[in-house]
This record gives C-alpha cells, sequence and structure tokens, in this order.
C-alpha cells in the first residue's frame, strides 16, 4: 500500500514525521491502555453511537498504541488517510491536510502526570478522538469541509504569535526536564501574545468554530447529548465532566464562531448540534460571511488589516481568473461603486508577489511589489502604455513583460499617487474572492517556507528524548514484563506482587499488576 506521505506535496511533506514506533517507552504503552480501558468503558453509553464501531473501523486498538500503517489501511475505505507529526504544526497545515482527508496525528503520547487531560495534542488525542467519528460519513464530510474553511479563512499577524506561543506551551509542560520557571516563561509568553491580538480573525473565528464541533462537540438532544468531539472522546476529565450539571449546554449556532476557548482548564459550556447534518448547514453558514466567498470591498478590508500574506481572485477584463498573491499594503479608494460589493480603487501588494491562474503559479514569486487597477482596460503585452481608468484614474508605464511594469506612475485629480515604480500590475473589472495564504502554497513554500520559524518538531521530539530517559531501565524492564505476561495470558501471582511491592509508588504499574491479580483469581 502506497505511503500517504507520497501523495502530499512537499510543502506539507515537510511537516510529517515518523511514527517511530519503538520508541514508544513501555511505560507509554501502558498510558494507553489506561486511558483507552477507561474511555471505552465510560464511553460506551455515551457516545455517539457510531464511536464502537468507529475504532474498528479505524484501527484503534485498546491494548496498545495505534501503528499509522495499521489505520491507513482501515481509513482507506473511508477516504482518509493519516500522517504522523509532531504537537502542533501551523494552522494553515494542519487545514490543508484536513481538506485533503488527511489527519495529521501527533506522533508522541502524553506523559503519565498528564493522563487525564493534556493541552498538548498527542496520539491518544488525534487517533482515538478524531478517527472512530469518520465512521459516520456526514461527519466525514464536516471535517474535510471545516478544514477547506479554515485553510481559506484569513490570518492574522497576531495570530502566528498565538499559536507559536500555545505550542511552546505544550512542549514545556510536557518536558518533564522543564523548570517552575520554565513553565512560568511560557505562560507569559502567552498572556503577552494574546494581549497583543487587535481583532478576532476570520482564521480565529473559524477555529472557534472548529474547537466548539469537532473538538469539543456534543449532538443530540440538549437533555441527553451524546459525545462526539475528539476533545471529549480522548480525556477522561473532559468525557466525565461534560455531560454534568457544572457544563451548560446551549443548541449549536453561529455563536460560537464569537465564542472564545482556553484551552488549559475544562469547558464550562458546550454546544449541541441536533445532528451531524446540523453541523454542515452552520459550516455553510459560517462560510458566507468569509472574505473567501463575499470577495469585494470587504475582503480587501479583511486583508489588509490581517497584515498577512493572501490572495486576491481578480476577475480580468477578459473574464479570465488570475490569482495575485502578496500582502495587501494599501487600498486608495475613489468612491465610485463599478460592481456590486466593489469600490473603484488602486491596491497595493507589498512584495514578494506571485500570480498564478487555477492555483498554479504563472509569475514568481517576484520581489518586487504589486498594484491591482479596477477597470475594464487592459495592459499591453510589452512597451509604453498610458490611459485613464473609468474610475478617473491616470496611469501610465512601461510593460517588461507579462504584468512587470517600470516607470509605473498613477494619478488621480491631478495628485501622484505614492505608487511603486516597479510592480507587478494587474487590472481587473471584480474581486470576487479574497482567501488565506497563498494561491499556490507549494511554490510560495519552495521560496519562502524554509524561512519559516516553525521545525518539523525539534522542540517535541526533544521532549519525548526526555520522557524516555527519565524512565529507569528497571521500571521500563517491569512495565514490559508485565505486558507480555498480559499478551501471553500467563500471570505469574508471585512476580507479580513482587513488582507490585518493588513499584509500589509507580500508580500505573500497580495499577496493571493488580488488574492481572485480579484476571487471575
Amino acid at each position: 500500500m502506497a505511503s500517504p506521505v507520497d501523495a502530499l506535496p512537499p510543502h506539507l511533506q515537510r511537516y510529517v514525521v515518523d511514527q517511530a514506533y519503538e520508541q514508544y517507552t513501555p511505560r507509554d504503552q501502558a498510558v494507553w491502555r489506561h486511558i483507552l480501558k477507561r474511555l471505552r468503558g465510560h464511553l460506551e453509553s455515551r457516545a455517539h453511537d457510531v464511536y464502537l464501531q468507529g475504532l474498528d473501523a479505524t484501527g484503534i486498538d485498546l491494548e496498545r498504541i495505534p501503528k499509522l500503517e495499521t489505520m491507513n489501511e482501515k481509513l482507506a475505505p473511508l477516504g482518509w488517510s493519516a500522517v504522523g507529526v509532531r504537537g502542533f504544526i501551523p494552522p494553515a497545515v494542519f487545514t490543508e491536510l484536513q481538506a485533503r482527508g488527511v489527519l495529521a496525528i501527533a506522533a508522541d503520547i502524553r506523559s503519565h502526570e498528564h493522563i487525564a487531560y493534556t493541552p498538548a495534542p498527542d496520539i491518544v488525542h488525534e487517533s482515538a478522538g478524531h478517527a472512530p467519528i469518520l465512521a459516520d460519513a456526514a461527519y466525514a464530510r464536516y471535517l474535510k469541509a471545516c478544514g477547506e474553511v479554515g485553510f481559506k479563512a484569513i490570518a492574522s499577524a497576531e495570530d502566528r504569535a498565538m499559536f507559536e506561543a500555545i505550542r511552546n506551551l505544550s512542549v514545556v509542560k510536557e518536558d518533564p526536564f522543564s523548570t517552575r520557571d520554565d513553565v512560568v516563561l511560557a505562560e507569559s509568553r502567552l498572556a503577552a501574545a494574546a494581549a497583543s491580538v487587535r481583532y478576532a480573525s476570520e482564521s480565529t473565528r473559524a477555529s472557534r468554530l472548529y474547537w466548539w464541533t469537532a473538538e469539543y462537540g456534543l449532538v443530540g438532544s440538549l437533555e441527553a447529548p451524546r459525545l462526539y468531539g475528539a476533545g471529549l472522546l480522548s480525556s477522561i476529565g473532559e468525557a466525565e465532566h461534560c455531560l454534568t450539571e457544572a457544563v451548560r449546554k446551549v443548541p449549536l449556532s453561529l455563536a460560537c464562531t464569537t465564542t472564545a476557548y482556553d484551552i488549559t482548564r475544562m469547558q464550562p459550556q458546550l454546544f449541541v448540534a441536533r445532528d451531524f447534518g446540523h453541523l454542515n448547514d452552520v459550516l455553510d453558514a459560517f462560510k458566507q460571511t468569509l472574505a473567501w466567498v463575499r470577495g469585494g470591498d470587504y475582503g480587501l478590508d479583511e486583508a489588509l488589516r490581517s497584515h498577512t500574506v493572501n490572495h486576491l481572485v481578480l476577475q480580468k477584463p477578459s473574464s479570465e481568473l488570475l490569482e495575485f498573491t502578496g500582502e495587501v499594503k494599501e487600498v486608495h479608494r475613489f468612491g465610485r461603486q463599478t460592481g456590486p460589493g466593489l469600490t473603484a480603487a488602486v491596491i497595493e501588494l507589498a512584495g514578494p508577489v506571485m500570480l498564478s491562474k487555477g492555483g498554479v503559479t504563472t509569475e514568481g514569486p517576484k520581489k518586487n511589489a504589486g498594484v491591482v487597477l479596477i477597470g475594464t482596460e487592459r495592459l499591453p503585452a510589452r512597451g509604453p502604455f498610458t490611459f485613464t481608468l473609468q474610475s478617473g484614474v491616470e496611469v501610465s508605464g512601461f510593460v517588461v513583460e507579462g504584468h512587470e511594469v517600470i516607470d509605473f506612475r498613477v494619478w488621480y485629480a491631478g495628485k501622484q499617487l505614492p505608487v511603486p515604480t516597479w510592480a507587478s500590475v494587474a487590472i481587473a473589472e471584480a474581486i470576487p474572492s479574497v482567501a488565506g495564504g497563498p494561491a499556490d502554497p507549494a511554490t510560495w513554500d519552495r521560496h519562502f517556507g524554509q524561512l519559516d520559524s516553525f521545525t518539523a518538531g525539534s522542540s517535541e521530539a526533544l521532549a519525548r528524548k526526555h520522557k524516555a530517559d527519565e524512565l529507569p531501565a528497571s521500571l521500563a524492564g517491569a512495565y514490559r514484563e508485565v505486558a507480555q505476561m498480559r499478551e501471553r495470558r500467563q500471570p505469574d501471582a508471585r512476580r507479580l506482587e513482587a513488582l507490585r511491592r518493588d513499584f509500589k509508588g509507580e500508580a500505573l504499574l500497580v495499577e496493571e499488576v493488580v488488574e492481572l491479580l485480579e484476571r487471575r483469581s
């Protein structure tokens, strides 16, 4: 069976890591068994009906941490696959993978100190939480469509600072070598990042929808809802807490996109969907609010205030669609409506910029800036030009080739606008869409991705090594010995009693020993 990694473009492949199954410690395997055993018993009558059959349908074994190869064999008939990643990955990467029907599975597992709940992504959450409900076709459609919406939503510069701070805090908390000062500093960094947020971006609102549905969603009636969100299905603490009267249940609506959440504590309120079709209805309504669908002045304003790279879909006078990628730096408007939702304007994009059609780059990325003119005129193939747009904007310049223009000048009402004299210039009658990120992520990443401050999980890998180093060889051997007795169904009562005595301070091991002794009796 071909690896799902091979089907991914390079800009996504660089976030994928090998599961390194042999690096899971015997205690890691015990953590998995403990959580899955308790969760299955608790969720049998509380989770959505598809949960139990979904565990088997997606390759989730209660006895041991699943291998991604096994999961992929099971997921393939459902139209999904899975790849290993390290902890938090950039939202644009996570959502693009999801839109492609690929589950990003955090390869690490929570430490034994955080069995009940961990804010960090781990293989319990990603596999036993997200995968089982994919057995329901309506939910699987929702999750894929939710990925597309999240991928195309416009993020702000502060969103990235928040992501990096959250990721850092999760790594620090899962690293047994972290000091109290390390944790305090990481928490302070997150607080500073949160304080810098200027507004709730489209990406933030999309992440809230995802949080209150795919992560912490309930389904059914308000009086007797069932669990389906991965955060509830993978957390013993949340699974036991969420159906109590301490948690307020409200009907799912677009209100969830304006409701903030705190990853560091259990949720005080949850949204309840009538059924999985209801999820798709709310998602469709949310999609209509986004610049990706609305375009025009709304889309330009969203891109302008984001201070991030996005792409404008331009409808050219020839009716051809062109995608212009860059950071919208300035929008000069001249009051005159040129069409539904769009004012005559000169739009400046900070360099670098890139032009593409159908998501495939045709020019760039180029270091120069970009300018979009609203009008019906056309640039010459090469050479000098001078004309006046219907808005009264006067332009002149020299086309070198394609959209590259030098000696570029723009005037309005006799005043020259401060646009760059060397720019990639395009003319559009309409801007039907403004979407987050570059139109051709693979090409953009090839030029600029390696400058990204995110590495493929080096800090998470170090934390994983620290966990292994912290485990004494004698204790690892004891866990391994108990596991072998269970697998062979040959418990040695005398040896088990000795292990319980010798490692009485290791609660998880003692639990495994007691379980075997009870089976024997």
